[in-house]
C-alpha cells in the first residue's frame, strides 16, 4: 500500500494504516495506491474509509465486466486498460478499480499497466496536481488509459497489413497453420477488447453527464473529452474486427484456389496419360497375330503417336484457354 498526500507544497508519502487515518481525520485528501490482498490494505478500507465488504471484494478479485455503483460517502468504479500486444498478436486487459471519494482517491491495479505509475511519476514532478481532488485524478488515469487503448488498437492496422501479404504468400501451403493461429488470436483479440469497450462506454458516459455527486460540474468537460476519445476505440475495435474476419474469408478464398489449382493440375496431368496409357495398353496385348507386331519401325512410332497426343490435348487446353 502507497499513500500519497500534499504535505507543504510537497507530495508526503507513507505505506502506514495509522498515519493513514490521522491524515484521513484531518481532511487532508489522500490518494491510496493498494498493490495487493494484505492486512495493512484491508484494514485501512474497511476501518478509515468505511469501504463496504461487497466492494472490497470486487476490488481484490478480478472481474471481466466493467462496473460502476454510486454509495453514499464514494463512487466504486472498475474499467480496464489494454497491454500493448504480444508476439502472437493478442491483446491482454487489465484491471483497474477506482474508489472516489470527497477527500480521497483509492486505485488497485494489479498487473501496474493501467497508467497509475506513470500519474505518481507526475505528481512527484509537479505536486499541484493532487491538490485538485479525486475527480481530477481519477480523471488522468482514465485519460491515458484510453490513450494505451488507442496506441494498441492502431497497431492492429499494421499488424493487418503485414497479415493480408502473409496470407497471399503461404495460405494453401505448409506454411499456413500460423498465418491461420494469427487471425483466430487477433480476432479473438478484438471481440474480447469489443465486449469491454460496449459497456465501458456506457460507464464513461455517466461520468461526463453528470449523474454523481463525486464529479464536480467543472470536470465533467474532461470526463466527456475522454467519453469521445473511447468511442473512437470502439469504433476502431469493431471496424478491425471486420478486416480480419475479411482476412479470414481471403485466407480461405486462396487457400481455395491454391486447392483449385492443384486440382487442374492434376486433372491436366490425368487427361494426357490417359490416351497415352490406352497406346500403351493396345500394343502392350501379347496376340500372336498383331500387324504391328514385327514391323522394325513399331516402337518408335508408338513414341511418337503418344508425344503427337499429348501435345495435341496441351495445345486443345491452351486455345481454350484451360491452362
Amino acid at each position: 500500500m502507497r499513500v500519497l498526500y500534499q504535505d507543504g507544497g510537497q507530495v508526503g508519502e507513507t505505506a502506514s494504516v495509522d498515519a493513514l487515518d490521522a491524515l484521513v481525520k484531518d481532511s487532508t485528501f489522500v490518494w491510496v495506491d493498494l498493490d495487493s490482498s494484505k492486512p495493512e490494505g484491508n484494514d485501512a478500507l474497511e476501518r478509515v474509509f468505511g469501504i463496504h465488504p461487497l466492494t472490497i471484494e470486487d476490488i481484490w478479485n478480478e472481474q471481466a465486466s466493467p462496473k460502476i455503483e454510486d454509495f453514499d460517502a464514494y463512487l466504486y468504479v472498475r474499467v480496464h486498460g489494454a497491454h500493448a500486444l504480444n508476439a502472437d498478436g493478442s491483446v491482454a486487459l487489465a484491471e483497474l478499480d477506482l474508489v472516489i471519494g470527497p477527500r480521497f482517491l483509492i486505485t488497485h491495479d494489479c498487473h501496474r499497466v493501467c497508467a497509475v505509475d506513470s500519474l505518481q511519476a507526475t505528481l512527484t514532478r509537479n505536486p499541484k496536481v493532487l491538490a485538485k481532488g479525486s475527480a481530477w485524478l481519477a480523471h488522468s488515469l482514465l485519460d491515458q488509459l484510453v490513450d494505451r487503448y488507442v496506441t494498441v488498437i492502431e497497431q492492429f492496422e499494421a499488424d493487418i497489413e503485414v497479415l493480408e501479404g502473409d496470407i497471399l504468400d503461404k495460405a494453401g501451403t505448409p506454411y499456413g497453420r500460423p498465418v491461420l493461429e494469427r487471425i483466430f488470436e487477433m480476432k479473438r483479440s478484438l471481440q474480447a477488447i469489443r465486449r469491454v469497450s460496449v459497456h465501458q462506454r456506457e460507464i464513461l458516459l455517466r461520468l461526463g453527464r453528470g449523474e454523481f455527486d463525486e464529479i464536480p460540474h467543472d470536470a465533467l468537460p474532461f470526463y466527456r473529452d475522454v467519453y469521445d476519445h473511447f468511442v473512437r476505440v470502439t469504433d476502431l475495435a469493431d471496424s478491425y474486427r471486420e478486416l480480419v474476419t475479411g482476412a479470414l474469408e481471403i485466407y480461405l478464398s486462396v487457400q481455395s484456389n491454391r486447392m483449385n489449382e492443384v486440382m487442374k493440375t492434376l486433372t491436366l496431368m490425368s487427361t494426357i496419360m490417359l490416351p497415352l496409357t490406352f497406346i500403351a495398353g493396345v500394343y502392350g496385348m501379347n496376340f500372336e497375330h498383331m500387324p504391328e507386331l514385327k514391323w522394325a519401325h513399331g516402337y518408335p512410332f508408338a513414341l511418337l503417336l503418344m508425344a503427337a497426343v499429348a501435345i495435341g490435348i496441351v495445345v486443345w487446353f491452351r486455345l481454350k484457354k484451360w491452362v
